[in-house]
């Protein structure tokens, strides 16, 4: 069974959308774990709005990370477009099921970038394995947040990594052992 590994970038508040703005007047040493996390996946799984901007940019960066990143291969969750470049496939109506479906497959992990609604749903399901966060030490007080009102997610703290910059890596794992079915 494949880990699904999600990656966001957050501000203290808990945003998540439009990072590039906020995250420039940061410089966390986030390069080593990146590339890491990246060449630790088998494939990528995102959203539209990600695959988008992604798809944009990356088929025309060069060096070993964009060559990795235009490698994999890419499931986007869309209700909207049936074909997709960039060695990508859309996962069409059911991405629960889709996800779970790629989950049980045999291979390395999947990687989520971004994809704040996408990444709601995956933890709404219980289909994440393991949540990374770089929290930037801003609060903006307005925004999409990537933990809204809903059902309480139990996490277990795994590790935590000074990025500098005031940047914490901080990675969670679900903490399952205090469900009930009832």
């Amino acid at each position: 069974m494949r880990k699904l590994i999600v990656t966001e970038f957050l501000t203290l508040d808990g945003v998540y959308e439009e990072a590039t703005p906020w995250q420039r007047d940061y410089a966390p040493d986030d390069g080593p774990f990146k590339r890491d996390e990246l060449f630790g996946a088998d494939a990528l799984l995102l959203g539209r709005v990600t695959y988008d901007g992604f798809a944009a940019y990356w088929p025309t960066a060069t060096g070993a990370f964009a060559e990795r990143m235009n490698r994999l291969p890419k499931y986007v969750a869309t209700t909207t477009r049936t074909s997709l470049d960039w060695n990508a496939t859309p996962l069409g109506g059911d991405v629960v099921a889709a996800v779970r479906d790629l989950k049980a497959q045999e291979g390395g992990a999947l990687l989520v970038y971004g994809s704040g609604t996408l990444v709601q749903t995956l933890l709404r399901h219980d289909l994440v394995d393991e949540l990374r966060l770089m929290v930037y030490p801003l609060v903006l007080g307005r925004g999409k947040r990537l933990f809204g009102e809903g059902d309480p997610l139990r996490l277990a703290l795994s590790s935590a990594r000074d990025l500098g910059s005031g940047v914490m890596l901080l990675i969670y794992e679900p903490d399952r052992s205090a469900r009930t079915d009832g």
